[in-house]
This record gives C-alpha cells, sequence and structure tokens, in this order.
C-alpha cells in the first residue's frame, strides 16, 4: 500500500541521523564517509527551503496549465463539462505524482507532493461542479453534498498514506470538520460528532504506532497523533472553536454558555482541564516531542480560556502574568533536569543532542522569507522632484553655500 520501500525509507532516514552525529562531532570523517558508502538510495531528496520552492512553483503551473485549457480548447464550457474535465485533471495529477515516484524516485521533493495535493482540490471541485451543478456550496440545502468533503477527506487519507505525507491527514481533518454541517444544525451535535471522528482517528493512529516502535513509520505518524491531539481538544474547548473569539473573551464572556446546553458547557470545561495532562503523560511515555509539544500547547490555552469559560473578566495584564508563569516554569524544569545524575533525568536532558533544531529554525526562517519579503529588503525611499541641496550657510575655499 506505501510507494516507498520500507529499506528505502529506512537508509534515508539512517543518512540522516549519520549526518546529525557527523555534525554534531560523535563521529570522525573517516566514519562518517564509511558509514554513508553503506547507506546509499535510490531516492531523490532536497532541502526544505527547495522542497518548498518546488512545491509552489508546481501548483502554479498546473494551476496555469488546466486554466489555459480551459479557456482556449473549451469556449464557454457548462459547469458540468468543466467539472468532467477537473475530475479529469485530478486523475492526471495523481498518474503524475505516481509517475514521479515510481520513475524519478523522488521524495519530498515538492514536486509529486504538490501534484498529490492538485489531485485532492481538482477531485472535490469536480465533483462539486458534476453532482451539485448549479447549486452553491453550502451544507444546509442538500444533505447529499457531504460526499464532497467526505471524499476529500478519504482521497486525503489515501495520499497520505501511499506517500507517506502527514499533513494530508491534517487536510483529512480540515475536511471532517464540514460533515456534520450537512446532518443538522445543533452546534452541540457538531462538535461531538467531529471530537469522535478525531478520536477513532486517534486509536488507530495510537494502534499503528505500537506496532512500529523505532521505526521510521512511527515517526512518521508522530505529528499526526499530535494534530489529532489538538484537534480533539480545539473542538471541546467551546471558547476557541467560537467563531467570535474576540467577543466571545474581551466583551461578552458569557454568549458560549448560552449557545450550549449548560451539562455540555461545563462537561467540555472539565475536559479541557482533564486533556493536557493525559496527553503530556503520552507524550512523556512515547518520548514523543511532537506530543510534548502539544500537550504544553494545550495546558497554555487551558489557562488562556479558563476566564472566558467562567465568566470572568480579563485584564490588560494577564499576558504579562502568564508569561511571568510560563518563564518561570521553563526556568524550573531546565535546572532540575540540568541537575539530575548526568543532567539526565528519565531519559530527558536539557541540553542539546541533536542538530534538528536547527532544520526546523531554517524551515521557519525560508518560510518567514516568502512570507514577509518586505521585512528584510527594504523599500526604496521616494524623492521630491523638486528638492536639492545647498543653503549651507558656511562654504569654504571659496565656494558658496550652494556648493
Amino acid at each position: 500500500m506505501r510507494l516507498y520501500a520500507a529499506s528505502s525509507e529506512e537508509t534515508l532516514r539512517a543518512r540522516e541521523l549519520l549526518a546529525d552525529w557527523a555534525n554534531e562531532g560523535f563521529l570522525t570523517n573517516g566514519q562518517y564517509e564509511r558509514l554513508q558508502q553503506e547507506t546509499v538510495s535510490e531516492l531523490r531528496t532536497t532541502n526544505i527551503f527547495l522542497r518548498m520552492i518546488l512545491f509552489l512553483f508546481t501548483l502554479i503551473s498546473v494551476g496555469a496549465a488546466a486554466a489555459l485549457f480551459l479557456r482556449v480548447i473549451l469556449t464557454r464550457p457548462s459547469e458540468q463539462t468543466t467539472g468532467i474535465f477537473f475530475l479529469i485533471f485530478a486523475a492526471v495529477c495523481y498518474g503524475g505524482a505516481e509517475v514521479a515516484v515510481s520513475q524519478a524516485h523522488l521524495y519530498r521533493y515538492g514536486i509529486e507532493e504538490a501534484l498529490a495535493v492538485c489531485s485532492v482540490g481538482f477531485l472535490c471541485a469536480g465533483m462539486q461542479a458534476v453532482l451539485f451543478s448549479g447549486r452553491p456550496y453550502s451544507p444546509m440545502p442538500d444533505a447529499f453534498q457531504f460526499i464532497v468533503p467526505a471524499a476529500g477527506g478519504i482521497f486525503s487519507l489515501w495520499i497520505g498514506h501511499r506517500f507517506g505525507l502527514w499533513y494530508a491527514f491534517l487536510a483529512a481533518m480540515v475536511f471532517a470538520l464540514f460533515l456534520p454541517g450537512y446532518w443538522t444544525s445543533s452546534h452541540t451535535v457538531q462538535h461531538v460528532f467531529v471530537a469522535l471522528l478525531y478520536a477513532i482517528g486517534l486509536i488507530c493512529v495510537t494502534v499503528i504506532r505500537s506496532r512500529y516502535h523505532f521505526d521510521h513509520i512511527e515517526d512518521d505518524y508522530s505529528p499526526v497523533e499530535a494534530f489529532l491531539w489538538l484537534g480533539i481538544y480545539l473542538t471541546i474547548n467551546l471558547q476557541i472553536s467560537s467563531l467570535n473569539m474576540r467577543a466571545h473573551w474581551w466583551v461578552n464572556c458569557t454568549t458560549a454558555a448560552s449557545e450550549f446546553g449548560r451539562s455540555f458547557y461545563w462537561t467540555t470545561w472539565v475536559l479541557i482541564w482533564c486533556l493536557p495532562p493525559v496527553v503530556l503523560a503520552r507524550g512523556i511515555r512515547q518520548k514523543d516531542r511532537f506530543v510534548i509539544a502539544v500537550g504544553a500547547i494545550l495546558a497554555i490555552l487551558t489557562l488562556v480560556s479558563n476566564k472566558p469559560y467562567l465568566g470572568w473578566p480579563r485584564h490588560t495584564w494577564d499576558p504579562m502574568l502568564l508569561g511571568i508563569f510560563l518563564t518561570g516554569f521553563t526556568l524550573f524544569i531546565q535546572r532540575w533536569l540540568a541537575h539530575g545524575p548526568g543532567g539526565i533525568r528519565g531519559g530527558f536532558t536539557a541540553a542539546r543532542l541533536s542538530g534538528k533544531d536547527k532544520q526546523w529554525m531554517n524551515a521557519g526562517s525560508a518560510v518567514l522569507g516568502l512570507i514577509t519579503p518586505q521585512s528584510i529588503t527594504p523599500s526604496p525611499q521616494t524623492r521630491s522632484a523638486d528638492f536639492r541641496f545647498g543653503g549651507g550657510a558656511s562654504g569654504g575655499g571659496g565656494a558658496s553655500g550652494n556648493f
């Protein structure tokens, strides 16, 4: 079912670990070169920056090619005809992704990822145009329209498993958010339904990870489990999942309570306090950095949303107090770990042992550079046409003030 061979992915993982150990000085140059020769892989990879560039360029190229075809080849096509061609584009894009991996041996290269993403978009657009032509995309008019996000979610799950792309599972979670709105208008039922879907997905991911302990597949499913925990929390936290968050938090904190039943409202309040310790315990037990990070985020969100839940007034100094508390708690944990035997407690240490953090920082810098280039490159200053130097009060060597 998986497109890449397990041995090839294990080899790539070994090469990444070797490069990481060599950069940290754990291996000599001779050891690194000898071990690198033993871990040769036929898969072609690239760095994170070029991966994002190729992903973006492929998206633009596919979109432009589809628009050009519909504009030049077809003259005023009907909506259903356009939908049929969208479905054809989806099949072509998916086939191109499969060929890029099987023939060109691309692995997280950006090109095959963009083709797979385009196939999902074309599939949903084509199904909407063919099956529901002439009707707006709205949950309430026709309950049968749920087939569009359902197909998008299922196809995203397939792509995530087939190509090993964890963010495809995140796309499936987004599609799942639209499903309950087609069957009920009750906000309570919608929240419960989405939370149950995420819980079922979490159980499936937990079972899969238990079969591949200390394996590359377990690493691939680590962010998936973390996002599922986060999705469950955001679904049951009625203050954060509210659409008008600013009004709930700063203007009228009782609005969210009036939209839901009293028992359901206070049950979710209890759950948002119970869930962060469970997630943190799970992450610490598995020594999973993604799950631990999500558990810490959930704990912070619980502290932030507690006052709106209880209807207490918020103050401008609340973020300052929260920042002081988090800083002090972080320093305490760091010192507690550092004073353990050898700077280690329970397999955890505050010392940096790997260079993976550098990769995340480089990726973040690349994303910020693409999003906000104007913050790095200053804009040219405009100068008035009638502006001229001159008029100084002093001049030397016979020069005047207008020199």
